[in-house]
C-alpha cells in the first residue's frame, strides 16, 4: 500500500530535475533541426552588448499646459461678534429698574440697569455747600492780604522817615528801632494773610473734588448700553442688590459679524488685507466680506496665523459661533493640473516632478503644491509646456534615457 506514495514522490523529484537542470533539453525536445542554427544564432550579438542598443525604460508621459488658477486659500472657521461687553456695576446697591430679556435690541447708551441713589444726593448737597462756604471766604481773606499789605507800606514809610531824622539829628535811635519792628510785624501779618488766602483757595479746591466725586457717583447709578446690539443675557432683576463689578447683562454687536479662520503658514504669503472673501455656512448659505485682519505673529502650537473676515448682518440672520468654510481669493498663477501620484521626492527630500527633457532624457523639477482637488494636484514651477513622467517616475533619475508612451489625461 506504501509503494505508490513512494513511486510518486520519484516521479515527481524527476520532473523537478529535468525542469531545473535539463530545460535546455526540454526545450529544444519537438523542435524542428532547421530552426536550431537560427536559435543558436540568435543570443550572438548580446555576446558584444553596446551602450546604444542597451533596453531602455519604459515610462508614460502626460504632455501638459499651465493654466492660469485662482489659488484661492480655504480655511475652516467660525462666526464671532465684533463686539462684545459686560456691563458691570461700578458701585453698589439695589436695582430699581424693570428688567429687559435677552434677545432684545438696543441702542448705544441706553439705560440698562438704574440702581438705588439712596443718601448720595445728600451727600452731593453736602459738598456743594461746602463748595459754597469756601468760596465765600475768598473776599474775606483777600481783604486781610489788602489790609496787611497796607499796614506794611505804612510801617515802610514810617521806618524811612524815622531813619532820615535819625541821620541829621532830630530822631533817637530807640524811635528808628521802632518802627523797624513795626515794618517786620507788618511783613509777617502780609505773610499770614497771604497764607490764609492760599489755605482758602485750597479748601474751595478740595470742596470741588467732593463735589465731583458725587456727581460722578450718582452717574455710576445708571448704566447704559455702549453701543448698539443685542441683550445676550437678561438685565439684573428687579430688587436684586449689585455689587461693584457685579454683571448687569451682556451685549453683543453682530452687524457687521466677523469670520474667524486660522491660515497654515506656507498659504497666509497668498492672503492680502481687503481681499474679497466668501464662506459657505452650514446651513448652506454663502456670504461674502472682506479680510479685515490678518495676524502677524503664529499661534505657538498649531503654527497658524489668525485672520478676520468681516461681512455685513443687516437682518441679524448670522448669529455668533456657527461654523464656517472660508475661502478667500488670491491672486492667480500658472499651475499645471496633474496626477497626484505623478509627484516623487529626489534624494535631498525635495517635492517636484521628474519631466522629460530633450532627446527623451529624464530631468527633476521642483514644484510648489498649491492645491488638491479630486481631479489632480495644482502645482505650480514648471515650465508653460512640459511633459511630465506620470507612470515609472520612481525607477529613472536625471539624464536617464526612456522609452516614452504619450497618454491624455483622465476626464
Amino acid at each position: 500500500m506504501r509503494i505508490f506514495p513512494i513511486l510518486t514522490a520519484i516521479l515527481v523529484a524527476a520532473v523537478i530535475y529535468l525542469f531545473v537542470f535539463q530545460r535546455d533539453v526540454l526545450l529544444s525536445f519537438g523542435t524542428d533541426e532547421s530552426e536550431m542554427p537560427q536559435m543558436a544564432a540568435q543570443p550572438a550579438p548580446a555576446a558584444a552588448p553596446d551602450q546604444n542598443s542597451a533596453p531602455m525604460v519604459s515610462v508614460a508621459v502626460l504632455p501638459s499646459t499651465a493654466q492660469n488658477v485662482d489659488s484661492a486659500v480655504t480655511v475652516r472657521g467660525e462666526t464671532r461678534a465684533t463686539r462684545q461687553v459686560d456691563l458691570r456695576a461700578e458701585t453698589n446697591g439695589r436695582v430699581i429698574s424693570q428688567p429687559l430679556r435677552k434677545g432684545a435690541t438696543v441702542r448705544a447708551d441706553q439705560p440698562m440697569c438704574e440702581i438705588d441713589p439712596g443718601t448720595r444726593g445728600m451727600s452731593l448737597a453736602e459738598a456743594e455747600a461746602r463748595l459754597a462756604e469756601s468760596r465765600a471766604r475768598v473776599p474775606e481773606a483777600e481783604a486781610r492780604v489788602i489790609e496787611a499789605k497796607a499796614r506794611l507800606d505804612e510801617a515802610l514809610i514810617n521806618d524811612r522817615a524815622a531813619e532820615k531824622l535819625s541821620r541829621d539829628g532830630f530822631a533817637s535811635e530807640a524811635r528808628v528801632a521802632s518802627t523797624t519792628a513795626a515794618t517786620q510785624t507788618a511783613r509777617a501779618g502780609v505773610a499770614a494773610a497771604q497764607s490764609g488766602l492760599q489755605s482758602t483757595l485750597a479748601g474751595i479746591q478740595s470742596a470741588e473734588a467732593a463735589v465731583a466725586l458725587a456727581e460722578k457717583e450718582i452717574s455710576r447709578l445708571i448704566i447704559h448700553a455702549s453701543f448698539d446690539g443685542i441683550l445676550e443675557t437678561d438685565t439684573a432683576e428687579l430688587g436684586s442688590l449689585l455689587q461693584p463689578g457685579g454683571l448687569c447683562a451682556t451685549v453683543l454687536q453682530l452687524d457687521p459679524i466677523k469670520l474667524v479662520g486660522f491660515v497654515p503658514e506656507m498659504a497666509v504669503q497668498h492672503v492680502k488685507f481687503g481681499a474679497a472673501a466668501e464662506a459657505r455656512l452650514v446651513d448652506g448659505r454663502r456670504i461674502l466680506g472682506e479680510v479685515s485682519f490678518i495676524s502677524r505673529s503664529a499661534d505657538k502650537v498649531t503654527r497658524t496665523f489668525q485672520i478676520e473676515v468681516t461681512v455685513p448682518n443687516e437682518d441679524l440672520s448670522i448669529s455668533a459661533g456657527q461654523t464656517a468654510d472660508i475661502t478667500i481669493s488670491a491672486q492667480g498663477t500658472l499651475a499645471h493640473l496633474l496626477p497626484g501620484s505623478a509627484l516623487t521626492l529626489n534624494d535631498s527630500g525635495t517635492l517636484g516632478l521628474r519631466v522629460l527633457g530633450a532627446e527623451n532624457t529624464v530631468r527633476f523639477v521642483p514644484v510648489t503644491l498649491i492645491r488638491d482637488t479630486v481631479k489632480g494636484v495644482w502645482v505650480a514651477g514648471l515650465p508653460r509646456e512640459a511633459d511630465v513622467i506620470v507612470v515609472g517616475q520612481e525607477f529613472v533619475t536625471d539624464g536617464v534615457i526612456v522609452n516614452p508612451t504619450y497618454t491624455e489625461a483622465a476626464q
